[in-house]
């Protein structure tokens, strides 16, 4: 063997290892590409599905768009060429797929309005509420899950409690807050957005049961953490055991949490429907009510491809730190490049 094939043999793992760390150092922004590529083809279809759903939706639009006029031909060959009903389903399809890449959501039926500003005007109170419950969620989830971990009555009690809220309807939880704390005790108005103390009900109707989801996940992957030898080390450092669970191990805990927050956002615009009506606040939730029952699609669709844009949003967000959290996925994902 020549001193040139000892060279290249010797420089040969070396090199191999260079090309792996260059392609493992790659591998996140491929596989957060991958992600959002994904993402986009969940919210194509979700946008695909919708326009179908209205097209497959009993009535007649031309009907509703006359209204109270006399229904002559001419009167409807206009309406149905000033909104482009007289296209195929393909070329309406592919214009409204034009549309929305430009955020213009179309007019409202009854209304007569601009969807897009509509949306936009009822958009705070519904992000407002869904924040605060994500809030309560997390906070109930994080103080379950600390306080009763590895402890036998506390966790049954806690259990009991998750359970109970869990197979608890939002609205009907809803209810039942405004009886004691709005009509009994009068501690919270009834209705209204007008200041943080109309938050309070709403936000606790709907993130307590899903903080209870939350709770379950995280107290489970809590007692698995505290089981690991790195808890040893911790205690013998004399570190308190609240210090330890808060410290150390909800980092350990918390991925398997993580994994939820994308279902767990979308439960919360679904649920902030509901929530609204019953607390009659203003937001998304007050204008989908009201424009399913005048039958006005074009607000519906909006309404949901925006729930659909969020969800997919936090999703693919949720997936891209969870590969930020958890180095071994993106090791995973170098190695199969290699």
């Amino acid at each position: 063997m020549t001193a040139d094939n000892v060279t290249t043999v010797g420089h040969a793992p070396v090199a191999n290892y260079r090309r792996r760390h260059f392609l493992a150092r790659g591998g996140l922004p491929m596989q957060v590409l991958g992600r959002i590529g994904s993402g986009i083809l969940v919210l194509w279809a979700a946008v695909t599905l919708s326009f179908i759903s209205v097209q497959l939706a009993p009535g007649d639009i031309v009907s509703l768009l006359i209204g109270e006029q006399i229904r002559t031909p001419e009167v409807e060959a206009a309406i149905r060429a000033e909104w482009g009903l007289d296209q195929s389903l393909l070329e309406q399809y592919l214009a409204y797929l034009g549309r929305l890449l430009q955020g213009d959501f179309g007019r409202s039926y009854i209304l007569q309005t601009d969807i897009s500003g509509l949306v936009a005007s009822q958009m705070l109170p519904t992000l407002k509420l869904t924040m605060a419950s994500l809030a309560v969620a997390i906070i109930f989830a994080i103080a379950s899950a600390v306080l009763t971990a590895g402890k036998r009555i506390p966790r049954s009690i806690a259990g009991g409690l998750e359970l109970t809220l869990i197979s608890t309807p939002t609205f009907w939880l809803g209810i039942l807050l405004l009886y004691v704390f709005s009509f009994t005790l009068k501690i919270f108005p009834v209705s209204g957005d007008r200041n943080l103390s109309a938050l309070v009900l709403p936000a606790l109707s709907l993130g307590l049961s899903l903080g209870a989801v939350l709770g379950q996940v995280l107290r489970e992957g809590l007692e698995r953490a505290l089981e690991e030898p790195f808890a040893l080390t911790v205690r013998s450092w004399g570190v308190s055991d609240l210090a330890l669970r808060l410290r150390h191990g909800l980092r350990h805990a918390a991925l398997p949490a993580v994994t939820l927050a994308g279902w767990l956002v979308g439960n919360l615009l679904s649920g902030a429907v509901i929530t609204e009506a019953v607390f009659g606040r203003p937001g998304l939730g007050r204008i989908t009510v009201d424009a399913v029952l005048a039958h006005d699609m074009p607000v519906v669709l909006a309404v949901a491809i925006l729930s659909a844009l969020i969800y997919v949003a936090m999703s693919t967000l949720v997936d891209i730190l969870y590969l930020l959290l958890d180095p071994r996925l993106r090791n995973e994902g170098g190695r199969a490049k290699a």
